[in-house]
């Protein structure tokens, strides 16, 4: 595949899923299904102490339905030995009647990998998150969550993001 028509397929997927879904469904074509997020948290995401994070987020809002579909992925470092990457889907539930903004709850499951000096460590993970996201308008949104799960046990920390 060229170069030139992997930039059209990327662009037309785009296209496809920020637009083409509500084509039909009575609602405006221009409102925004697709969030992507970033930001920092502080968990504790290492048995030796707690662990700051970078975390990136990419989410679907269903049409018709208080649900999104996405994924998280995030690093985490506690200051001395021990790196922990994550890479997790999620089911996202906003409370009714929120149109994809306000208080919701999300189930994640995916995988963790931690690195400690020589050692590896591959693991499943899975977990709850609790958060809020305030709309700053109609393109920009913020983010405060808490987590807890397995491996990490909990972890609290803030977003901030486009919606295209």
């Amino acid at each position: 595949m060229t170069k030139l028509s992997f930039t059209k397929t990327v662009i037309l997927i785009t296209v496809f899923f920020s637009v083409g879904s509500n084509l039909y469904a009575g609602e405006d074509i221009f409102s925004r299904k697709i969030a992507i997020g970033l930001g920092p948290e502080w968990n504790m995401n290492s048995h030796h102490n707690f662990a700051g994070a970078t975390v990136l987020s990419f989410d679907y809002s269903l049409p018709s339905v208080p649900l999104a579909l996405g994924i998280n992925a995030s690093s985490s470092y506690n200051f001395s030995q021990t790196v922990v990457l994550e890479a997790s889907p999620f089911l996202r539930w906003y409370f009714p009647g929120s149109k994809h903004t306000g208080l919701f709850v999300q189930a994640d499951a995916g995988f963790t990998y931690i690195m400690e000096d020589t050692d590896r460590y591959p693991m499943f993970m899975g977990g709850l998150r609790m958060g809020y996201r305030l709309s700053l308008g109609s393109l920009f949104f913020i983010e405060p969550f808490a987590r807890g799960g397995y491996p990490f046990v909990f972890g609290i920390g803030l977003s901030a993001g486009l919606r295209f």
